[in-house]
C-alpha cells in the first residue's frame, strides 16, 4: 500500500504532534478529517496561557497546547465529545481553575470550541488509467477523499495530492470490503472481466452512495444483463451510471471524460450539502464570559 507522504506523517504516532494549530487545520482539512479547533477567548486571574492561545483536537489526535494540566484533560474530553456527536458546532465554556479542576493557579478560563465536521465525499476510484489521471487533477481541488486503488504501483504519481490515498493491491475486488460506508464507488479500470467483478461485489454490500463505471452503451447493456441472470434485483442494476460522466458534457479525450465525471461528482455532494451553521449569539457569548448559564 502506498500513502501520501503527509498523510503518513500525520499517522505515524498518536497523541502530541509537533505541528502548530494552524499546520493541523489546514492539513486535517485538506485530508478530509474532523477536528475541534479550542480558543482561550478571555481569562482572568492567574492562568496558564492567555486569551488568543489555541489547540486542536482529533478523535485519536491532539496539536499545540492550551496550558496543559487538569483544565487541558478537560478541554481535551469536551471537544471529543463534541466529535462524538458528529454536528459542526459552535460552543462557549467557562473553567474555574481552582475550585473546579484543583489546580493552583486558581483563575478563570473561557473557551471557545469550534467542532468542525468534515463531510466530504469519501471516493474509491478503481484504475490508474489515462482516465484516472486526468481525474485526479481535478479531484485535487475538491472537497472528494479518495481512495485510488489499482494492481499496478508504477502506474502511480510519485506525488499525490493530499486528499488522495493510492492503494497497490493484486487484487483490486478484495479492497470492496474495506470501503467505507455511503461511499461512492468509481470503476474505471482497463479489463472488463474485473469491472464486471467489481460491479458483483460493490452491489452485494448494497450500503455504497453512488456507483459509476466507464464504458460505452454495449458494454453497460451486456454488464445489465450479465447482472440480471445472476439475480440482482432491477432496482441494484439501475442504481449503476453506466456510462459514467454528465450526458451534457460530450467527448472522448481523457480530460473531457474526466470533466464528465467530475460534474457528475460534483452534483452527487452537493445534494447533501448542510445548511450554513447559525453559530452563537452575541447574548450567548457574553453569558458565559461574564460565567452566567445560558
Amino acid at each position: 500500500m502506498m500513502a501520501d507522504s503527509k498523510s503518513q506523517a500525520l499517522n505515524s504516532i498518536r497523541g502530541f504532534h509537533s505541528w502548530k494549530w494552524s499546520q493541523a487545520c489546514n492539513e486535517l482539512q485538506k485530508q478530509g478529517d474532523s477536528f475541534v479547533l479550542l480558543t482561550v477567548i478571555g481569562a482572568s486571574g492567574s492562568v496558564p496561557r492567555g486569551s488568543g492561545t489555541k489547540m486542536v483536537v482529533t478523535r485519536d489526535d491532539i496539536y499545540d497546547t492550551i496550558g496543559g494540566g487538569r483544565l487541558e484533560f478537560k478541554a481535551i474530553q469536551e471537544a471529543r465529545a463534541l466529535l462524538v456527536s458528529n454536528e459542526s458546532t459552535q460552543i462557549l465554556k467557562q473553567f474555574p481553575l481552582g475550585a473546579d479542576l484543583g489546580q493552583c493557579c486558581g483563575g478563570s478560563v473561557n473557551i471557545m470550541f469550534e467542532c468542525i465536521i468534515n463531510q466530504n465525499l469519501k471516493l474509491d476510484m478503481y484504475g490508474a488509467g489515462h482516465i484516472a489521471h486526468s481525474l485526479i487533477s481535478i479531484l485535487a481541488n475538491l472537497p472528494i477523499k479518495v481512495r485510488w486503488i489499482d494492481q499496478r504501483a508504477e502506474l502511480f504519481p510519485d506525488h499525490l495530492p493530499s486528499n488522495v490515498v493510492a492503494v497497490v493491491d493484486p487484487h483490486p475486488v478484495d479492497q470492496v470490503a474495506d470501503a467505507s460506508p455511503e461511499s461512492a464507488q468509481l470503476i474505471l479500470t482497463h479489463n472488463h472481466q474485473l469491472d464486471f467483478e467489481l460491479v458483483e461485489a460493490i452491489l452485494k454490500r448494497d450500503d455504497y452512495l453512488w456507483l459509476g463505471l466507464i464504458g460505452s452503451d454495449v458494454k453497460a447493456k451486456r454488464f445489465r444483463n450479465r447482472l440480471a441472470h445472476k439475480n440482482f434485483s432491477a432496482q441494484q442494476i439501475n442504481s449503476i451510471h453506466s456510462p459514467v460522466g454528465l450526458s451534457q458534457v460530450p467527448g472522448k479525450l481523457p480530460m473531457e471524460v474526466a470533466v464528465s465525471i467530475a460534474g457528475q461528482l460534483i452534483q452527487l455532494y452537493q445534494k447533501d450539502q448542510q445548511s450554513i451553521r447559525q453559530g452563537l449569539q452575541w447574548r450567548e457569548i457574553k453569558q458565559v464570559i461574564k460565567g452566567e448559564p445560558v
